[in-house]
């Protein structure tokens, strides 16, 4: 799956460094291997004839007229794949949004996969999420909606809500994403500029019975803010989305219709989104098949197979990303000085997902800008890397997963007359990287838990 596999080992100036490099290399790829959204939808749906078990909960297939699946994210179309194999000619039909390009790795016979844009919502995804909500709005209590859930769901399925217009949701979404917001911000304002997110897919398919199964992006596994909770009951108000936009001076920046939609919400004047309690949700089951903590198990396993002394720190880093780069060498450098808090050959693994303050005109990513800004502290340190990667394999406005930087990194990039300063001003990790030949490339994985961060230290 890493497509520069060996060229990324071969990159490392000592036998140490590249060591170091193959280790957190092969924790990656078994990271991704557990998350593989087929591996998740088998582990979690069984069908026994017309019996169908999906987590704890039991459908009898032959109490249904028809059997409908629904969804998106960047891992929904290899769980569509999955449901399709289970279920075969019991559904009646589906339709899922995928990532634009990524259509021809799914085959399905039932499901429509239908591409649309990331980050910035396009035309694609809007008509095919009324498709999904007329489909729902047909659906009687007679009917099982299965809804597939997966990172990216934000952006793929588009659906916006009187009087915002498509292009409106192109303008605050850009904004938002360059204003350093986390993603349950971002997604609190969407789901009140929508007629899709916030619960409302559950809304409109009352009162058909409503399965998702849900792979998580979010750190933490907030169902309601994973692809902007489309069938979970929403907890955040329009003051919240009111307070997001204010709290990163947006308000004079976003277009009017937004602004309308935002102020007639304060004032009671446009309904909430459904919260919890709604009757909506009597027949409603969201169930979480993958998440952030999955992979990085997985990686810490591999760690150890592979003979180090291996742990998993933590599945919430947030925050700035050169900035979290700078801490993970702090704790790189413990270990390489002192042995603590695991003793050498060490291996650390992090998840969860940073973000960029973007003020430079260059190409990247969050994950990217780590790996540049840990470089700034590795130097010297022999066979000791620090690797992060998207786990989508699309990182921020690049074709990258990420990259890898060790302690020769600098040295690397003086005898290029590369400054990693200027490039990290510039937000332009990628060209840095790619100069190096420590970009990470995957494509695009068919999953989406998040980013995974791996301290090396031999």
């Amino acid at each position: 799956m890493i497509k520069n596999y060996e060229k990324l080992i071969e990159n490392g100036l000592t036998q140490k460094d590249r060591n170091a490099r193959r280790i957190a290399l092969d924790c990656i790829l078994s990271a991704l291997n557990a998350v593989n959204p087929k591996k998740a939808v088998f582990n979690n749906v069984k069908r026994r004839g017309n019996l169908l078990v999906i987590g704890r909960y039991n459908f009898d297939l032959t109490e249904y007229r028809n059997i409908y699946v629904l969804g998106g994210g960047k891992a929904s179309g290899l769980m569509a794949e999955a449901i399709e194999e289970i279920l075969g000619d019991k559904i009646t039909s589906g339709v899922i949004n995928v990532l634009k390009g990524t259509e021809k790795m799914v085959k399905t016979k039932k499901i429509k996969i239908n591409g649309a844009t990331h980050p910035i919502p396009g035309e694609e995804g809007v008509n095919s999420t009324k498709a999904m909500l007329e489909i729902a709005r047909k659906a009687g209590k007679d009917d099982l909606i299965i809804a597939l859930i997966s990172g990216g769901g934000s952006a793929l399925m588009p659906c916006p809500a009187d009087p915002v217009t498509l292009e409106d949701k192109k303008i605050v979404t850009n904004l938002l994403l360059k204003c350093g917001a986390t993603i349950n911000e971002i997604n609190v304002v969407r789901k009140h500029l929508s007629a899709f997110k916030g619960g409302q897919l559950a809304k409109t398919a009352y009162p058909a019975t409503l399965v998702s199964l849900i792979i998580s992006d979010v750190v933490g596994d907030p169902l309601d803010i994973i692809s902007s909770g489309p069938t979970v009951p929403d907890s955040s108000t329009f003051q919240d989305a009111y307070n997001v936009l204010k709290k990163y001076d947006l308000l004079n920046k976003i277009p009017e219709n937004i602004k309308k939609r935002i102020q007639l919400g304060l004032s009671g004047k446009i309904e909430e989104t459904p919260k919890p309690g709604d009757k909506i949700f009597r027949n409603v089951h969201n169930i979480l098949i993958a998440s952030n903590r999955t992979a990085c198990i997985a990686a810490v396993k591999k760690a150890k197979e592979l003979g180090t002394n291996s742990m998993l720190l933590s599945t919430y880093i947030e925050g700035e990303a050169k900035h979290v780069g700078t801490v993970l060498v702090g704790l790189a450098k413990e270990i390489h000085n002192y042995n603590t808090p695991i003793k050498k050959p060490a291996v650390i693994v992090c998840g969860g997902e940073t973000t960029v303050t973007v003020t430079g005109s260059g190409k990247g990513g969050r994950n990217q800008e780590l790996a540049l800004g840990s470089a700034l502290k590795l130097s010297g340190l022999n066979g000791t890397i620090i690797a992060s990667i998207a786990t989508d394999g699309i990182d921020g406005n690049s074709d990258a997963a990420g990259a890898i930087a060790d302690g020769h990194t600098l040295k690397r990039a003086r005898e290029l007359d590369l400054d990693p300063i200027k490039y990290l001003v510039d937000n332009n990790s990628y060209e840095f990287f790619k100069k190096l030949g420590d970009i990470i490339f995957t494509g695009p994985t068919g999953t989406n838990v998040n980013d995974l961060m791996i301290i090396v230290a031999l």
